[in-house]
């Protein structure tokens, strides 16, 4: 089996100049938890090509991309779902999340020292400040937000609404929820246990 056969692609931060903190493959997210067996960054092949195009975009203003999430497991989505079952923040796993189509990227821009910008909120903030065009914050704030929309959308994305660090691709439906066992199959030729 080649690699040009697996649904998903692996994403380093040298290969792709990139920042990658995946926090669900650690317990400093909002359950508490690991749910991540692997932390591996893994991506669609559309969607990886799309973010390079960000990335390159991203540098363009002297900035970098921060990946907290990309691929996502059925299991976890049913963790995170039992932990939060809110509609609008977390998907109903029972319809599927578009992190577990590959094609979702959770993220934020960096600074040439290595800081993240402010957003106004931390990533997985479930609340009405984490909408895209709250007016609350400051203008610093929207300003920041607003340069990762321009990189995501210029690069093939869109963004969702009610969260500032959520891209897909377009027309998700058409991307086929990612089985187990081809993300078994992703892991191993990544190099992953077994």
């Amino acid at each position: 089996m080649t690699t040009d056969s697996l649904p998903l692609m692996l994403v380093r931060e040298e290969s792709h100049a990139v920042q990658i903190d995946l926090i669900y493959a650690g317990p400093h997210n909002f359950t508490g938890k690991t749910l991540y067996p692997h932390a591996l960054c893994l991506l669609h092949p559309q969607a990886e090509a799309a973010l390079r195009q960000a990335v390159a975009l991203a540098a363009r203003m002297k900035l970098t991309l921060k990946l907290f999430d990309a691929f996502r497991p059925q299991q976890a989505q049913e963790a995170l779902w039992a932990v939060a079952p809110l509609p609008g923040y977390i998907a109903d796993p029972a319809v599927g999340s578009n992190h577990t189509r590959g094609i979702a990227l959770d993220l934020t821009l960096v600074d040439a020292e290595g800081l993240e910008l402010d957003m106004g909120t931390p990533v997985d903030t479930l609340h009405q400040a984490s909408h895209h065009f709250h007016s609350a914050h400051p203008a610093d704030v929207q300003l920041n937000r607003a340069r990762l929309l321009a990189v995501m959308l210029e690069a093939g994305f869109e963004h969702y609404g009610h969260e500032w660090w959520h891209y897909q691709l377009p027309e998700a439906e058409r991307f086929p929820l990612i089985s187990q066992a081809d993300f078994m199959r992703c892991v191993q030729a990544a190099g992953g246990p077994d």
